[in-house]
């Protein structure tokens, strides 16, 4: 591979040949609801990661050393990451929601000397380090001493900074996963898995024309290494909100004349909530790359917002599946690309038939198997890829064609009355309740229940100035839902909690899962007082 392979020396490259173009516009939503804007240039990009290379530099910051990155999608993220590439530092990017004694797991297992953090998070960061006086925090914009701001207003290093990044193939950034069982891992991910965007976006049939937009968060692999990773690298101008906002994506989408996004998990069911509106094919998006569109929803949105769907599967260790739009059947996640074998298993690792349901795995298409590098832990990367395969972690299965379709992640299934329930089919009877404005589906075990069997619960958000009606929302699921998919709670809450990557987490929901308490309401108590 080139030395183009690296990060900075794309960035110096494009800043050669169109140093003025605005690469990036950063908008943030103001208090009166107006766009505040914010820009980068691939000159600009380029400068900064300079000045912030050699303050890094002037830290003690050398080539193989960590530091965190606690932010929302500020351009200054972006910038951080080209003075990376430029040290040959590793950034970990880190949930700026992130607290107490999981930020400082974080950011002491990954060996951070340091760490840049936006200023509503900084009290937090300060908290977990205090009295440490060998690590370094850097706020973004305190008015008084050193700030990411200060640092970027002050002059260009001179000599500037070479590349110290020279092997595609060393860790970039270490991502951690979401640590759904335990404390996350750390997964070592490198400088050419960031350059590959452009196979990704030939796959996604991506030209000079589109003009992509996330408002996912850059600290998960999807946003940063798929949006904008296709955008730095293939020079598409794209747009980045500092946070993910449903109730202004289309606003956004029409204002900058964006055609492409991606969204994943239940942000989806939670746009397709909202009613109706007159305006809602007038739009520019052609195409939205979805991870987990329910199946159950898939025409119904594509008819809605007359655009395309495309859908795709995968995780941050590797793995990929793409289903392009037009190419392949509703609800399925696609195929491998050509330079990966794709299998599905079953518990003692005999290939599963077609329509039979087993765990997910890929390997190279020569027999290799992807490498996996989870950070002081070669257990978990040895299992991980056992077998000479890339193990997922998730079931699904194929059809007579080898379409992939996900079913359920391993071990978190909804198993009821002997079936597994499409909580997604739930999900879209919940979401066109008017009075709904988001909603997950999950299940609950009880004493006395067989092993693996669960009673569904709906975890729902109830609109501003609607009111909250559980025997119509009952009435509507025995309607239009055969019984054993009517859920037997509703858990209304203020907002269903989420990751970065706005994947709902299902265990908070369940830890807070009380049937005595105020906000759970039973399908059966309405039976019985009806």
């Amino acid at each position: 591979m080139s030395d183009s392979v690296i990060l900075a020396n794309r960035i110096s490259d494009w800043a050669a040949k169109q140093p003025d173009l605005d690469i990036l516009t950063f908008v943030s939503i103001d208090a009166d609801g107006s766009f505040v804007e914010e820009h980068r240039s691939y000159q600009q990009l380029w400068n900064n990661g300079q000045r912030l290379a050699a303050w890094l530099r002037d830290r003690g910051m050398r080539k193989g050393d960590a530091f965190g990155i606690l932010m929302e999608n500020h351009p200054e993220f972006v910038d951080l990451m080209v003075a990376s590439s430029i040290l040959g530092t590793i950034f970990v990017p880190i949930d700026p929601r992130s607290k107490g004694d999981k930020l400082k797991y974080m950011l002491d297992f990954a060996g951070c000397k340091g760490v840049v953090a936006a200023d509503y998070a900084l009290a937090r960061v300060n908290e977990v380090w205090a009295g440490r006086d060998e690590n370094w925090i850097l706020s973004l914009t305190a008015r008084q001493g050193n700030s990411v701001h200060s640092i970027l207003d002050g002059p260009l290093p001179s000599p500037q900074l070479a590349v110290a990044s020279t092997d595609p193939e060393e860790p970039m950034q270490m991502l951690y996963t979401s640590g759904t069982t335990g404390d996350p891992k750390a997964i070592l991910s490198a400088h050419s898995r960031f350059a590959a965007v452009p196979v990704i976006g030939q796959v996604l049939g991506l030209t000079e024309n589109d003009r992509p937009y996330t408002g996912l968060s850059l600290t998960h692999a999807n946003a940063q290494i798929v949006t904008l990773g296709s955008i730095l690298i293939m020079g598409l101008p794209g747009v980045i909100s500092r946070r993910f906002t449903k109730s202004r994506l289309w606003d956004i989408a029409r204002h900058y004349r964006c055609t492409w996004f991606n969204l994943l998990g239940g942000m989806t069911t939670a746009i397709f909530a909202d009613p109706p509106k007159e305006n809602d094919r007038d739009n520019p998006v052609r195409i939205i790359l979805s991870a987990g569109m329910p199946g159950a929803i898939w025409d119904s949105f594509e008819k809605r917002f007359d655009l395309k769907l495309a859908e795709f599967y995968g995780a941050a260790e590797g793995g990929l599946t793409f289903n392009p739009a037009g190419a392949g059947p509703v609800g399925s996640c696609g195929k491998a690309p050509p330079f990966l074998e794709l299998k599905i298993f079953d518990n003692d690792d005999n290939e599963c038939s077609p329509g039979e349901a087993g765990e997910i795995c890929f390997r190279n298409a020569d027999g290799s198997v992807p490498e996996v590098a989870y950070f002081k832990n070669p257990e978990a990367s040895a299992e991980k890829t056992r077998g000479g395969w890339l193990r997922m972690g998730d079931i699904g299965h194929v059809d007579e064609d080898g379409w992939l379709y996900f079913d359920y992640r391993k071990g978190g299934g909804v198993r009821r009355n002997g079936d597994f329930i499409n909580t997604a089919t739930v999900e879209k009877v919940l979401s066109q309740i008017e009075s709904i404005d988001d909603v997950f589906v999950y299940g609950v075990p009880f004493p006395g229940m067989a092993p693996g069997e669960k009673e569904l619960v709906a975890a729902i958000v109830i609109a501003e100035a609607a009111s909250f009606d559980q025997q119509e929302i009952f009435r509507v699921c025995r309607e239009k839902l055969e019984s054993n998919y009517v859920p037997s709670f509703l858990q209304v809450v203020e907002a269903i909690p989420k990751t970065a990557s706005e994947k709902p987490q299902e265990r908070f929901l369940l830890e807070a899962f009380d049937t005595a308490a105020g906000n759970i309401f039973s399908a059966a108590s309405l039976e019985e007082t009806g």
